[in-house]
């Protein structure tokens, strides 16, 4: 059996020099004040065992991870109707590029670029009435953490900034691709971004893809199908426009989201997460990249 609390300490002794490099996502004030220098990284395997170094018991802003969690809630209940207005294609261009909606009439090309999240967000809103209080509730009970709870300030300073955001639904709602109103969309979403959890909090948390769509209490969330749709377009769109990088590197379906996190999934034997919060050009976590470059490297796990 691997010692993952051993090859977890090397991994972090070895990414320690570059911990702090890369800039905080500064476009989001709430985010701009969080200190580039926090390191965490957890892993949590099938049978509940966590191991942990650096802070990986403090609760940071998931972002943009929160839109694997509403892609399968929102998979569960629509299945491929889903992909009738969403594509799974990568896009090749940043998160919240509205160059691409224009030539391909309103349709996002996957649902982890800002565009595609905001459909997704908007479909399970119509499923449930409430998209943001059953992924919280969603995410307390696959992470365990009752505790498990939304920024308020971070949810504010991106309402008041998600001007790209606005506009990038406002332009797929001309096409009809947007159900409820712009404005309830767009609330729903910063809140679901708004989501604080830790390192240990999304290694469990992800953990239902790693079982293949049954979730922590045994109760199977997604069909075996449905699991590999979410774990295989991690794989290729999850890490913006870097996704080919990620898949050379690192081989593992990964989500990162802007305030330096990243979880990724290693089917049949745990979930992990890390989370540096100084970003690469692309939105990446710079130390988070190398993190899982080093951990992949050294166990030899990865999905190929």
């Amino acid at each position: 059996m691997d010692d993952f609390q051993a090859i977890l300490d090397e991994v972090m002794t070895a990414v320690l020099p570059v911990v702090g490099q890369g800039r905080v996502a500064n476009y989001i004030p709430a985010l701009a004040a969080v200190d580039p220098s926090r390191f965490g990284m957890a892993l949590a395997t099938l049978d509940g065992q966590v191991f942990g170094v650096g802070d990986w018991r403090t609760p940071f802003s998931v972002q943009s991870i929160s839109k694997v969690f509403a892609l399968a809630l929102t998979l569960a209940r629509d299945g491929d109707a889903l992909w009738r207005r969403v594509g799974k294609e990568p896009s090749g261009n940043p998160f919240n590029s509205l160059v691409q909606l224009e030539y391909e009439q309103g349709v996002p090309r996957n649902p982890f670029i800002n565009a595609g999240a905001l459909v997704v967000t908007d479909r399970l809103l119509s499923l449930t009435g409430d998209s943001r209080g059953l992924l919280r509730e969603f995410l307390r009970e696959e992470s365990g953490n009752a505790s498990v709870d939304f920024d308020p300030v971070v949810a504010a300073s991106e309402a008041e900034h998600g001007h790209r955001n606005s506009a990038l639904a406002h332009f797929m709602a001309s096409y009809g691709n947007i159900e409820n109103p712009v404005p309830r969309v767009l609330e729903h979403y910063f809140w679901q971004c708004s989501l604080r959890m830790s390192c240990a909090d999304l290694a469990r948390a992800c953990g239902f893809l790693a079982r293949h769509g049954q979730g922590a209490s045994g109760r199977r969330l997604l069909t075996r199908s449905q699991a590999k749709q979410v774990n295989a377009v991690m794989l290729t769109c999850g890490t913006y426009d870097a996704a080919g990088e990620f898949a050379y590197r690192v081989g593992l379906p990964c989500k990162s989201g802007v305030g330096g996190g990243i979880i990724a999934v290693i089917p049949n034997r745990c979930g992990l997460c890390v989370w540096s919060p100084g970003l690469d050009a692309h939105g990446n976590s710079v130390a988070g990249v190398e993190a899982l470059d080093r951990f992949t490297t050294l166990t030899g796990l990865s999905v190929f």
